[in-house]
């Protein structure tokens, strides 16, 4: 399988040396130019790795890095002009998994790649997504509850499987509409009130049924799975 680089930097010239020499070795490359371009394609495409930029025209690389974070586990390393220790903390503390000071050559960036792609764990991927007696089948796109199948639109099983793959840790308002919906939806809170109500019809939550969707105020929501009783 291809490994797909998201390359985000405002410099045309640094993405198309790195888009050709990264082609030229096997990889897959999505380009984005801007901060809010480059978030977009990280939710959307799920890209393997990514390289970031910290001074992109719309915002500052190191808040993107963290709102990464919030969806994405895919290694980030940054790739900066900058050099100072405080910028590359900044940077590290956001989530980056890497630092490479421009200008750097391809032998190095290539290396440095390879070394973050090792750290991600691999082996066989069960396609079935189990908490509790809740099952999501990702290849199928099936969610079934005791083994009852659930019917669940696009959006609601997008919705479910992105709570699901992230349990236990509260994912913003942001965060769920940039994965689900994509860039330009950051205001439309009352799509996620709307579907996360109806997740809620469908989809047992609360006591007996191992799971709880949270709801934190002003923030996000949670999937919180209970602990086995032990009996």
């Amino acid at each position: 399988m291809t490994t797909c680089v998201l390359v985000i930097d405002d410099d045309p010239a640094i993405r198309r040396v790195v888009a050709t020499g990264l082609t030229a070795r096997g990889y897959g490359v999505i380009e984005a130019a801007t901060a809010a371009d480059g978030l977009g394609a990280a939710a959307v495409d799920a890209p393997d790795l990514i390289l970031l930029d910290l001074g992109l025209p719309d915002g500052d690389g190191v808040e993107v890095c963290r709102r990464i974070r919030e969806f994405s586990t895919s290694p980030v390393i940054v790739l900066s002009v900058e050099t100072t220790d405080r910028r590359k903390i900044e940077a590290l503390d956001a989530g980056a998994d890497d630092f490479l000071v421009k200008p750097f050559s391809m032998p190095e960036l290539l290396a440095r790649m390879r070394a973050s792609l090792r750290r991600i764990p691999v082996g066989p991927t069960d396609p079935v997504l189990r908490l509790g007696d809740l099952a999501i089948d990702r290849a199928a796109h099936r969610v079934s509850v005791g083994g009852e199948s659930v019917e669940l639109t696009d959006t609601e099983y997008r919705i479910l499987l992105v709570l699901a793959e992230h349990a236990g840790r509260l994912l913003t308002h942001d965060a769920l509409l940039l994965r689900v919906w994509g860039p330009g939806y950051d205001r439309e809170l009352h799509y996620l009130r709307v579907y996360i109500n109806r997740l809620r019809r469908k989809v047992p939550f609360g006591p007996g049924s191992g799971r709880s969707l949270i709801t934190v105020p002003r923030a996000g929501y949670r999937l919180d799975l209970e602990e086995s009783g032990g009996h």
